[in-house]
């Protein structure tokens, strides 16, 4: 689960950087407009990552403070890579068979 929590989050960071570093741009700079599509899918992905993130905290047992820092990640450009590395860390200390 933490895995996949894991994956999602990274899907969902790199969902944000597309909006606002390529989507919000070509909008306003260039007349392209594929905001939407971007925007509905990243916010789609957000629902997910907050529907997760509250099941894999409690699996995990995670403070309310972390899982708050986990959803402060998720909305910080680049904040995903931060908690990547912590998820990282802690799939690292779970056995390989309780990882999935």
């Amino acid at each position: 689960m933490l895995n996949a929590f894991r994956l999602l989050s990274l899907i969902e960071g790199l969902s944000l950087i597309t909006l606002l570093f390529v989507a919000m741009p070509a909008r306003y700079q260039f007349g392209i407009d594929f905001v939407w599509p971007v925007g509905m899918a990243h916010g789609v992905l957000w629902l997910a990552f907050v529907a997760m993130s509250l099941l894999v905290s409690h699996l995990q047992r995670w403070s309310v403070l972390a899982w708050l820092l986990a959803l402060l990640c998720s909305v910080l450009p680049l904040g995903f890579l931060l908690l990547d590395a912590r998820l990282r860390r802690e799939a690292a200390r779970i056995p390989v068979a309780d990882a999935t």
